[in-house]
This record gives structure tokens, C-alpha cells and sequence, in this order.
């Protein structure tokens, strides 16, 4: 029997075959590379817990990420929360992976501070996705770096302001540069910390 190729029932059946065929193709793909993709989320996650201790920079061989965390880095719940304690020139320092909204998706980052909350050690971005150019500048070092050695306000947060856009290095004063023209991504950065500077607090007076 000859198919009447300008039928409508060979369009239906042809389109069918050819969108079970990406789907079958798309799913071996995805299986295939399933385990690489766990293993780069492993190693973001673990290299920006590192980074937040101020144990590994961007000169860190990724090679050498896994074996400086399980050295380093110890994993604790405390009361369904994942903490990251680390011990550096023997005082302990508490770390806080924590995901939440931002401007176009979710934020997720990394804060370790000594026990009390009071100091901030460092803060790292696991991943974003606000605009490239603007919100996106969170993952810059001028910004990240400016966490570093922070110490927090009375109330125990750190605050946010416009300033020279360069970073405020200033440990004292406990407020950070907040992105020029991405208000609102920096509302939601300053919403994070001061979770994480929270749930430190909390997690540090278990240890």
C-alpha cells in the first residue's frame, strides 16, 4: 500500500515517532552524564564551603578540593540544617550552605563565621541566577572578598549599602557594598546572610 505522505495521519504518526525518538535519546543522555553532573555539584558545593573558611582561593587545584574538604571540613545536622565546622589556628568556625529566593531564581550560598556569629571568616556563591552584568556581579571577588574578617552590628547582622560599588573592606563597621543598580538582588543577598549569620549562632552554641 502506497502512504500518502500529505496525509494528516502520516504528519500525526511521523511527529509522534521523531518526538519518542529525542525523548529516548534525551533520557540516555541523561543517565549517561548523571554522575558527572552530581559530581560538578559536589565539587562547586565543596569548593565554596572551602572558600567561605578562607581554606582554598581560586588558585586551588580542583584536584585537590575533595581530599583538603574531607581533611578539613567536618559535616554536621543540627536540627535538619547541614554545618560545616572547621577548626583554623584552633578556634572553631561554623559554616552554613543556605538556598534562598532571588530576583530570577534561587540564591545559594555559603557563610562561616566563628561560634558566636560575631565574625564573619567568608562567603561564598554556590549558585545564582540573577542578571549577568548587574545581580550576576554577586559572584565577583570585590563583593565576596568584602565578608571577609566582617564583623557583625549590635544586632548580630551585617547591612548593606550604596557605596563606591569597589567593596567596603572596613571589618568594624559591619556593612557591605551593595550592588549599584541590582537593589534588589542585594536585598535578597542581605536577606541570605543574615540567615546564615542566624542559623550559625544557633548551630555554634550545640558545639
Amino acid at each position: 500500500m502506497k502512504i500518502n505522505r500529505n496525509s494528516v495521519i502520516y504528519a500525526v504518526v511521523f511527529t509522534f515517532i521523531v518526538c519518542i525518538a529525542f525523548v529516548v535519546v534525551l533520557s540516555i543522555a541523561n543517565q549517561v552524564t548523571l554522575a558527572r553532573v552530581e559530581a560538578n555539584k559536589r565539587l562547586e558545593s565543596q569548593t565554596a564551603v572551602l572558600k567561605a573558611f578562607g581554606l582554598a582561593d581560586a588558585t586551588t587545584p580542583p584536584g585537590e578540593i575533595d581530599a583538603k574538604y574531607k581533611q578539613l571540613i567536618t559535616e554536621k545536622k543540627v536540627n535538619g540544617t547541614t554545618a560545616y565546622v572547621a577548626t583554623i589556628n584552633g578556634q572553631i568556625y561554623v559554616g552554613v550552605e543556605l538556598t534562598m529566593p532571588g530576583l530570577w531564581g534561587p540564591i545559594t550560598a555559603v557563610l562561616a563565621t566563628d561560634k558566636a556569629g560575631t565574625v564573619v571568616q567568608g562567603f561564598a556563591i554556590v549558585d545564582q541566577q540573577e542578571t549577568p552584568g548587574l545581580g550576576g556581579r554577586i559572584t565577583e571577588p570585590w563583593f565576596t572578598d568584602q565578608f571577609k574578617g566582617k564583623k557583625t552590628l549590635p544586632d548580630g547582622t551585617i547591612a548593606f549599602a550604596q557605596g563606591t560599588g569597589k567593596g567596603n573592606f572596613d571589618p568594624n563597621n559591619g556593612t557591605v557594598d551593595a550592588i549599584t543598580g541590582a537593589s534588589r538582588t542585594s536585598d535578597f543577598v542581605k536577606a541570605l546572610v543574615n540567615r546564615e549569620l542566624a542559623l550559625a549562632r544557633q548551630i555554634g552554641g550545640t558545639l
